[in-house]
């Protein structure tokens, strides 16, 4: 099924031109904005990704749904990152809606890598523990005001439905054994501890890597937390499934694990996380070959039986 869905407001470099000329003509560290160059790199689900000179970026959301999220990137992002010892997109500056532009919109730092997804899971094991190191930094008891996201971080029951659905669309080969995986997560133990920061949509390609195309690969960044919510860290600890191999994945685990208590319900919880995405990926990505792969590759793992 391909639903990428359309802009409802179309992102252009004039647009964003008359943005940062009309409310940030200057910013620390990167000097005049307009002697800066300006080039469109992407245009996503929800924004528009523009480079800024060679240490910039502008993230405009392209429809409203995007831009209710980037809000939660501006709001939160800046004291999130001084938790962590990753390098994550805090905004350089937060733009506001104007008469001719409806939402929000933000410079962000332009951070040099690959992303994970476009390296293959078996060069990935020399991320799996400073990856874990992140989550555990990242997952602390969320404020009672964050923000709240209805798809992320809640019981997996609220789910149920549209797994058992997208599993039977995708018409995989091992169908019965993705319902045995799921309906041993939905067994486990519900989340009872509070409410924990959570990134949201911790997949291979929200995480930026350096080092060679042929050596060892490290990490860089964690990007794109328009889905960050709170609640069950199993939400983010299906990272396990969706970005390493069972190498990997056990390194990751291992390095969770010597950081924090960790019970066996959460781990179970979080391959039925990793179902969740999958089976999205899989089910909606006719339009986006490389997440149709993502989401082949990791129904692939959640099936490894570790």
């Amino acid at each position: 099924m391909a639903d990428k869905p359309a802009a409802e407001v179309e992102v252009d470099a004039a647009l964003v031109r008359r943005l940062l000329a009309d409310q940030c003509p200057q910013i620390d560290g990167l000097g005049a904005v307009a002697e800066l160059d300006l080039r469109l790199v992407s245009q996503g689900w929800d924004n528009a990704m523009l480079r800024l000179g060679g240490s910039a970026a502008v993230r405009v959301p392209r429809r409203l749904f995007g831009a209710q999220l980037l809000v939660n990137e501006q709001t939160w992002l800046a004291g999130m990152a001084t938790a962590v010892d990753v390098q994550v997109p805090a905004p350089l500056f937060a733009g506001t809606p104007t008469s001719y532009y409806p939402w929000h919109w933000s410079v962000v730092p332009w951070i040099e890598g690959r992303e994970a997804g476009a390296v293959d899971r078996a060069r990935l094991g020399p991320i799996a523990a400073p990856l874990a190191r992140f989550l555990t930094q990242l997952h602390a008891p969320a404020p009672a005001d964050g923000p709240v996201n209805p798809v992320r971080g809640g019981p997996l029951a609220d789910r149920d439905a549209v797994v058992r659905e997208r599993i039977k669309a995708i018409a995989h080969a091992r169908g019965d054994e993705l319902h045995a995986v799921w309906a041993q997560a939905l067994a486990s133990p519900e989340w009872d501890g509070p409410a924990l920061w959570l990134h949201g949509d911790l997949h291979p390609f929200n995480i930026v890597v350096g080092g060679s195309p042929a050596g060892d690969v490290e990490l860089r960044a964690v990007v794109d937390f328009g889905d960050m919510s709170s609640g069950d860290p199993a939400c983010d600890l299906a990272t396990a499934w969706l970005t390493f191999d069972a190498a990997g994945r056990a390194v990751f685990r291992a390095e969770v694990e010597a950081r924090c208590a960790v019970e066996e319900s959460t781990w179970l919880r979080a391959r039925g996380w990793a179902l969740i995405m999958a089976t999205a990926m899989a089910a909606h990505s006719d339009d986006d070959p490389t997440f149709a792969r993502l989401g082949a590759q990791a129904l692939d793992q959640v099936l490894s039986g570790d």
